[in-house]
C-alpha cells in the first residue's frame, strides 16, 4: 500500500511539475506578449514625437525662407528707389534749364 501511495504521490508531484511548466510558460507568453505591445507603443510615440518634430522644422524653414524672401525683396527696393532718386535728380537739373530756356525764350 505504501508502494501504491509513493507512485502516487510521485505522480502527484509529476502533476504539479507539468503544471508550473504550464504556468511558467503562460507568464512568459504573456510577458512577451506585454513587452511586445510596449515596444510597439514606444515606436508608435517615436514615430508621432518625429513627426512632430519634422512639421515645426519644416514650418520654421518655410518662415526663414519667407522672411529671407520679404529681407531680399525689401533690399532690391530700396536699391530701386535710391537709383530713381539719383536719375531724377540727375534730370531734374536739366529739366529746370530746360524750362526757364523755354520760358525765357517763349516770353520775350
Amino acid at each position: 500500500m505504501d508502494s501504491l501511495r509513493g507512485q502516487g504521490g510521485i505522480q502527484m508531484l509529476l502533476n504539479a511539475e507539468q503544471e508550473a511548466g504550464r504556468i511558467v510558460s503562460a507568464a512568459r507568453t504573456a510577458k512577451l506578449a506585454r513587452m511586445k505591445q510596449a515596444k510597439d507603443e514606444a515606436e508608435k510615440e517615436m514615430e508621432e514625437y518625429r513627426s512632430r518634430l519634422e512639421e515645426e522644422y519644416q514650418t520654421q524653414i518655410s518662415g526663414a525662407e519667407q522672411e529671407a524672401a520679404a529681407k531680399r525683396l525689401e533690399e532690391e527696393t530700396d536699391g530701386r528707389i535710391q537709383n530713381l532718386k539719383e536719375s531724377s535728380s540727375k534730370v531734374s537739373k536739366e529739366i529746370v534749364k530746360m524750362l526757364i530756356k523755354y520760358v525765357t525764350t517763349t516770353g520775350a
